[in-house]
């Protein structure tokens, strides 16, 4: 039976909402900051309040979920339509050592300090080495891009460095979510012959999604892009993500999360630059959708769990900064100068939406997998990392001069 009442009292929240999210963009817009932590900000008030009065039922939780979900979506599929892995396989003798080093200085050390240290088990500990070894570039793009640093070398090998930090945590996030539950079932068997055995089938899935993705994408490229380039924006906008849905459908019947089908779905229109320059309908609704997600985020932080979170995130945080910092900027001194390898090393710190996908499709599978202190130990690192590091990469770039 329908709960009509719920739903008013949600229609009610929604209104609110999308006001508070406009307020919150504009003001962490003018403070030179990531709206983002004001969206997980606002989630926490959110939750702090249904805690004193109850509010949201439900059928309200359903609703802020499905809008969560449709967030995911969009930022996964924003992820695949922004990949160029075509020029990114000529530029990876450049990029791949910069990688390999932050995401094995990230992901082993955060490993340790939750098995170890904190003695948690093997599956929220690889979760949280996974997210850790995400980067959300974006937070820091815009400041080099005023500074005019971002078509340099310096500035090439940065976004591609982040982008194969993208590639490769999807690719992470998607084994650790079909290995998680065999380690749990405690079978008998250890964390490397599950990821073993797994990976096989993975690989073999992945296979027959790519190559029904590139069957598409190489059949259709050019005549739709002439549709959607007659139909204009707004409607071009919605074809692309209803046929997103469907790939993301497709590769969840596969076993795959939406979030790994949506970035799937986006690289079918990723080798496409007609497709990919259609961006004002398709920014429209991800302005709209992707709030929700960091919204639900700061709503699932548990105010009861912040006293063993801040003793973790705080830990989480140091050795999230060192490992991106020494991983990214150790190997990147190879190509560049001291100040130009400090400089992408400290840009490559922002751990945000990815981080936050991974936190949540762990959080997904239960408490098990990702315990409520450890996600709120995450959220804080991500909020941490996508307000300080902006301040530090403005400050260094004033005195950052290009490489050859």
């Amino acid at each position: 039976m329908i709960d009509h009442q719920s739903i008013y009292i949600f229609e009610l929240m929604l209104g609110v909402l999308l006001v508070a999210i406009v307020v919150t963009r504009l003001a962490f817009d003018r403070l030179g900051m990531p709206s983002l932590a004001g969206f997980i900000a606002l989630g926490f008030v959110l939750r702090v309040a249904d805690g004193q009065i109850a509010f949201m039922s439900g059928t309200g939780r359903h609703l802020l979920e499905f809008l969560a979900e449709t967030g995911v979506f969009i930022l996964l599929f924003r992820i695949g339509l922004d990949s160029n892995l075509h020029g990114l396989v000529a530029k990876l003798p450049r990029a791949a050592p910069i990688w390999l080093g932050n995401v094995t200085l990230s992901g082993v050390p955060a490993f340790l300090l939750c098995h170890q240290v904190f003695d948690l088990g093997a599956v929220p500990s690889m979760f949280t080495a996974i997210a850790m070894t995400a980067t959300s570039v974006a937070v820091t793009t815009e400041l080099w891009r005023e500074a005019g640093a971002l078509d340099t070398p310096d500035g090439e090998t940065l976004i591609d460095v982040a982008e194969l930090d993208d590639l490769s945590a999807v690719i992470f996030m998607a084994m650790a979510v079909a290995v998680a539950p065999l380690v749990h079932s405690g079978d008998g068997g250890s964390l490397a012959t599950h990821i073993s055995e797994i990976s096989l089938i993975l690989l073999a899935k992945a296979a027959a999604l790519g190559a029904l993705c590139l069957a598409v994408a190489w059949a259709n490229q050019q005549r739709l892009a002439a549709i959607l380039t007659r139909l204009g924006e707004p409607h071009a906008a919605m074809i692309l993500l209803g046929i997103g849905i469907c790939v993301a459908a497709v590769a969840s019947l596969l076993g795959f999360s939406i979030a790994i089908g949506a970035f799937f779905a986006g690289l079918i229109f990723s080798r496409n630059p007609d497709v990919v320059r259609m961006e004002t309908g398709f920014v429209q609704i991800q302005a709209f959708f992707v709030p929700f997600f960091f919204i639900a985020i700061g709503f699932r932080i548990d105010p009861a769990s912040l006293g063993m979170a801040l003793a973790f995130g705080g830990a989480l945080l140091a050795v999230a900064v060192g490992g991106k910092i020494a991983g990214a900027g150790l190997p990147a001194l190879m190509t560049t100068s001291g100040a130009g390898a400090l400089l992408i090393g400290v840009s490559m710190v922002p751990r945000a939406e990815m981080a936050m996908v991974i936190g949540q499709q762990a959080r997904d599978l239960g408490d098990w997998a990702m315990p409520a202190e450890v996600f709120s130990g995450i959220a804080l690192v991500a909020l941490a990392t996508s307000v300080a590091t902006p301040i530090v990469v403005h400050l260094l770039l004033r005195r950052w001069r290009p490489s050859g």
